[in-house]
């Protein structure tokens, strides 16, 4: 399929689905519900740093929660910091047009809440060095952010995994901080996550009925290839490893909370319409899903291993 057959699919594909956007965004809007990021803040705790208003310098020994949790903290920040060139991805896929556009400002405006929220949060609870911070975010914000595959399908499919991917984590790390306030904040941008999943999941699933195989190829590779959206975070590994370690966000929840319900709804390995480019994939995303399993068990033991290594030294 040459790249202008491929764009010409894309805005066939645009205009079929767009009943079935119109549809899900009315129930999108009238499931959410509004909420205000500074009623989730500790604002009374607060107090000038060190800089032209003359407070009182942040020292290291004002951090707080573990280590893991801060990391945590500070990915999450950082992902949601770059909602610009989130928006300029899915714009340039989506359009700007009739209820794609719709949907486009409507997701952005919920998403630019989350990074308010948790810097607000962060900072007046002196909870993290400000400045450390701040310097990551022009870094991050500087590279940028690209899909990974092109096209409509392989966008649409990739933002259905990562809206509940992030919907964990979110929620994982508010309970790994053991504070309250930082609970019931990440909780609740938590469900704006899982109301942005189940808009794109749901599109993901009429896309289905339209376009079978060019569809489960997609949804094969945005399970093959998926990244993270914060992946280009300065030392992401290593971050990713240490979160992961402390179960706010690993690879067995990868597989059984956010991509096997996904592929479950979506029927994927129980439909019967497929030629022979989606069987393929279809078999394809079979043995994925097996060795993810495989390697799930495999970090499991070895994490087991280490927590009680380091029980037995402590």
């Amino acid at each position: 399929m040459t790249a202008l057959a491929d764009s010409d699919f894309d805005q066939r594909l645009l205009v079929d689905l767009q009943p079935v956007v119109d549809r899900e965004l009315n129930r999108h809007l009238s499931t959410a519900r509004e909420w205000f990021p500074h009623e989730y803040v500790p604002w009374s705790v607060g107090e000038d740093f060190s800089g032209p208003l003359d407070g009182r310098e942040w020292t290291p020994d004002e951090q707080r929660f573990s280590d893991a949790a801060r990391t945590s903290l500070i990915v999450n920040l950082l992902t949601e910091d770059n909602l610009p060139s989130y928006h300029y991805e899915i714009a340039t896929i989506l359009g700007r047009d009739g209820a794609w556009g719709q949907w486009v400002g409507r997701w952005t405006a919920e998403e630019g809440r989350h990074a308010t929220a948790i810097r607000d949060y962060l900072l007046v609870t002196r909870s993290i060095d400000p400045v450390a911070m701040e310097r990551a975010r022009m870094i991050h914000m500087e590279e940028g952010f690209k899909a990974i595959h092109p096209g409509v399908l392989a966008g649409l499919s990739y933002v259905s995994f990562q809206e509940l991917a992030t919907r964990v984590s979110h929620r994982n790390t508010g309970t790994a901080t053991g504070d309250p306030v930082a609970e019931q904040l990440f909780a609740r941008i938590a469900l704006d996550e899982n109301l942005h999943m189940l808009f794109y999941r749901n599109v993901i699933d009429a896309a289905f009925d339209l376009a079978p195989d060019e569809t489960m190829v997609a949804v094969t590779a945005s399970v093959r290839d998926f990244a993270m959206p914060g992946h280009g975070i300065e030392g992401f590994g290593r971050k990713a490893v240490e979160i992961a370690v402390a179960g706010i966000y690993d690879l067995p929840q990868h597989r059984e909370e956010v991509v096997l319900p996904i592929l479950r709804k979506w029927r994927v390995f129980d439909r019967t319409d497929f030629g022979a480019e989606g069987e393929q994939a279809r078999e394809e995303l079979a043995a994925i899903m097996a060795d993810m399993e495989t390697a799930a068990n495999r970090f499991e033991e070895k994490r087991d291993a280490l927590q009680a290594r380091l029980a037995a030294r402590g």
